[in-house]
């Protein structure tokens, strides 16, 4: 092993500990036991490990404060989660540091190496749509920088999770669709980079299959924001595919379907029923109120940062746990055929 490239991951690998206890023994925590200090201290000094001095010293002490990366501090369902984080934060004596990558995967990097060279416990990811690279986060956790990814996750990285039962959620809404009559189902489908994207789609295919119903893939429509609803409705309409109904990859985008077709003279649910996901605060104001899948935003937050106070507390490594949130389909207006 080359003295270069030692890193505080490959310490606790050897020693079969967690890169946050090989971290806190090499500033003398005083929740690391002697022996364990010794142990981690005499390896470093073997394998030559050589840490990064400015972040080493800034993150010297337990600084209690949480950095959490979000795509958008706007979006309802984002904003419900931080509050969820917050709570535990504050019965625990922590304090939170958010960032916004606004969906940038550019911005998400900056936001890491930001909280890389300051002072943070542990930190809360939901990644960006377009996060393909994850050196970012691995640079992290070589620091012994506890992670635990909600919502949006990474699969390649080992480490704890919080997510919704997108799948089951999915078809629920799907099946909902199917038993008020529909059988031309459109799916405004999110990025199939990303897991929750993946479990969507896969939810309303499976529905569809177990009900009987022949799957239409020109049907299926890459659309998961409001304005490429507006295109993506009007071009269905326009190029006369047959479709009776739209479910929705979250909530904005059925407001963007929604207007289409009421500005095309299609009457919802009568002419077209529409099933977003997500139960934002739009869905009761749209008119008519939106039925959708209702996601514990709240609770996902606060299980994230119960998860992340426990890893960072953890004296020896524990298996990586995934935590799925259950969700609920609430039946509104736009799919109740009168």
């Amino acid at each position: 092993m080359k003295s270069n490239q030692v890193t505080i991951k490959d310490i606790a690998r050897e020693l079969g500990i967690s890169p946050s206890t090989v971290s806190r023994a090499l500033k003398d925590h005083p929740d690391i036991s002697q022996d364990t200090k010794n142990l981690v201290n005499n390896l470093a000094t073997k394998l030559n490990y050589r840490p990064n001095i400015i972040a080493l010293s800034l993150r010297s002490q337990k600084s209690n404060v949480i950095g959490v990366i979000i795509p958008e501090i706007a979006h309802y369902f984002f904003s419900s989660v931080i509050c969820g984080i917050e709570e535990v934060a504050n019965e625990n004596g922590y304090s939170v540091m958010i960032s916004q990558s606004s969906e940038d995967y550019k911005k998400e990097v900056a936001a890491c190496d930001a909280f890389y060279n300051g002072i943070i416990d542990g930190l809360l990811v939901s990644v960006t749509k377009e996060t393909e690279d994850y050196a970012h986060f691995h640079k992290l956790e070589e620091e012994g920088i506890p992670i635990v990814f909600f919502d949006r996750i990474v699969e390649e990285i080992p480490s704890d999770r919080v997510i919704i039962d997108d799948f089951v959620g999915a078809y629920q809404a799907t099946e909902h669709l199917i038993i008020q009559g529909r059988r031309k189902i459109v799916h405004f489908e999110g990025p199939q980079n990303r897991l929750i994207g993946q479990n969507r789609l896969n939810g309303y295919l499976k529905a569809m299959s177990d009900n009987g119903v022949v799957i239409d893939r020109s049907l299926l429509i890459p659309c998961d924001n409001f304005h490429s609803a507006i295109i993506e409705t009007q071009r269905l309409i326009d190029s006369k595919i047959k479709f009776d109904s739209i479910f929705t990859v979250n909530d904005f985008t059925a407001a963007g379907a929604i207007k289409v077709l009421q500005k095309n003279g299609l009457k919802v649910p009568n002419d077209v029923s529409v099933v977003g996901f997500g139960d934002d605060l739009t869905a009761e104001m749209l008119d008519p109120a939106l039925t959708t899948v209702k996601q514990p935003g709240f609770e996902m937050g606060r299980k994230a940062m119960e998860m992340l106070i426990k890893r960072i507390k953890q004296n020896k490594p524990e298996p990586q746990r995934t935590e799925i949130l259950k969700t609920c389909l609430v039946v509104r207006d736009s799919s109740k055929i009168r």
